[in-house]
């Protein structure tokens, strides 16, 4: 891709960005950095009443100055706020200059893989090797995620799995992926079901009634790695 045309992606994605989409990632940068809204707006030199407005408020319009200090206190950027990156891959920013490599324990695996989110499952199927996103959720120390039956996910039931979720921060040029291989298969109790009908954070992004089949991936193996500048 040239550097004209990436330059017109980001252009049509910040221009088809609503005000209401800008408050909203205001929101999740926020809580990303594990900042209340008052240690937020008092970074960014702002009123907290503004900032929640900016946040819950889909006709909120920040003006530029304001929103070039969210920005900064934020560690992000302008662009970034209004959806200049979401058209395109994480990681395009430079590598630091002093990086290294860390071995996750077990124990570190499984605090950053959390109680859900967005991950990818690898496997072997009758159309190849194919890598797919999922919502997941960890229950009792097990990935589980939703899928149709029928699907290509479903057709791994009893095959080895691999399971990836990473983080990037850009700003930072640091980040983390923790892999879980193991086998795949699917959740038929009725009372298992419900309970993780329950516990589910979300429905899965990609939509779809018929996504009503559970499947887990047993654990065999973890291990991840992060990245840190020195």
């Amino acid at each position: 891709m040239s550097e004209q045309t990436r330059s017109v992606m980001v252009e049509e994605t910040r221009r088809s960005a609503g005000a209401g989409d800008v408050g909203r990632r205001i929101a999740a940068r926020r809580e990303e950095l594990g900042l209340t809204r008052q240690d937020a707006a008092l970074r960014a030199g702002i009123a907290a009443g503004y900032l929640r407005y900016l946040e819950q408020q889909p006709s909120a319009t920040p003006g530029t100055s304001a929103l070039i200090r969210i920005a900064d206190a934020l560690d992000t950027s302008v662009a970034a706020l209004h959806g200049g990156g979401a058209g395109l891959p994480p990681g395009a920013g430079r590598a630091a200059g002093h990086s290294e490599l860390i071995e996750l324990d077990p124990a570190e695996c499984r605090a950053r893989l959390s109680t859900h989110g967005v991950g990818r499952i690898a496997a072997h199927t009758t159309e190849g090797l194919v890598v797919l996103p999922v919502n997941y959720t960890v229950v009792e120390g097990a990935v589980a995620f939703r899928t149709a039956p029928g699907s290509v996910l479903a057709t791994t039931v009893g095959a080895h799995v691999a399971f990836e979720v990473d983080h990037l921060d850009e700003a930072l040029s640091q980040g983390w992926s923790v892999l879980v291989q193991g086998r795949a298969r699917a959740v038929t109790g009725a009372a298992v079901v419900r309970r993780l009908d329950a516990l589910a954070h979300s429905c899965p992004w990609a939509g779809g009634a018929d996504r009503d089949l559970w499947m887990r991936v047993d654990e065999e193996g973890i291990s991840g790695r992060r990245i840190a500048v020195h």
